[in-house]
């Protein structure tokens, strides 16, 4: 009995040192990721990663010292079918929650074929110099509780501009470029963590984590 008790006990060391050398490992692998960098082309004027993209994506999902964020509207205003997309979100990759990209400031720069995005209450307003001017005493506390400073951060759209935008009006703000991938546009993606929101006719937007802008509940900022 003595005997098996001690059996026991190596066992169960050698149990937990083969978990803590797998998560040593686990640890180790997720800490090399290549720094962002641009593509080329027409794709790198979207702002989109050279290495990290719709083609490479499913490498980096699922890690716990990142977060992954979809910055479209359920239904955008826009004309996105003008240019080969979709105005809907029919789709997203699996693990990425939406914030959408209109409600933090104003969509600049869209093609002339798009037509508007959203006009309405937004958290920041852009100045003439390309500065970013809060509009409510919680848009920063927003924008840090969603995009945490302290983690890497993967984000993504239809074709790529709201990524890119989104990129820019966070590192305007403070946040590190090198911690902020614009992995592109989910009208290109092929992978293997597809998740289907249009349904022949409809739309099944309950499957989405959609992370809306109730502005009414927060305090304008006066000026």
């Amino acid at each position: 009995m003595k005997n098996l008790k001690i059996l026991g006990i190596v066992l169960i060391s050698v149990l937990v040192g083969l978990s803590l050398g797998y998560r040593v490992g686990n640890t180790e692998k997720l800490a090399s990721l290549p720094k962002p960098e641009v593509t080329e082309g027409e794709r790198g004027t979207l702002g989109i990663d050279k290495n990290i993209n719709e083609e490479t994506i499913d490498k980096y999902l699922n890690r716990k010292d990142s977060v992954y964020r979809d910055m479209r509207m359920l239904k955008d205003p826009g004309n996105y079918e003008a240019i080969g997309g979709d105005s809907y979100l029919s789709g997203y990759v699996e693990g990425f929650e939406v914030v959408p990209y209109p409600l933090l400031t104003e969509v600049k720069g869209l093609p002339e074929e798009v037509g508007n995005s959203y006009t309405g209450k937004t958290l920041y307003t852009q100045k003439e110099d390309g500065t970013y001017e809060a509009n409510y005493k919680e848009s920063l506390a927003y924008l840090e509780y969603y995009f945490p400073k302290d983690k890497n951060i993967f984000l993504m759209c239809g074709g790529g501009g709201y990524a890119g935008m989104t990129k820019n009006l966070l590192v305007s703000l403070g946040w590190d470029e090198n911690k902020i991938y614009n992995v592109g546009g989910y009208w290109y993606y092929n992978g293997k963590h597809n998740v289907s929101i249009k349904e022949k006719d409809n739309y099944a937007f309950w499957k989405v984590t959609y992370h809306d802008i109730d502005f009414d509940s927060l305090t304008e900022v006066e000026k």
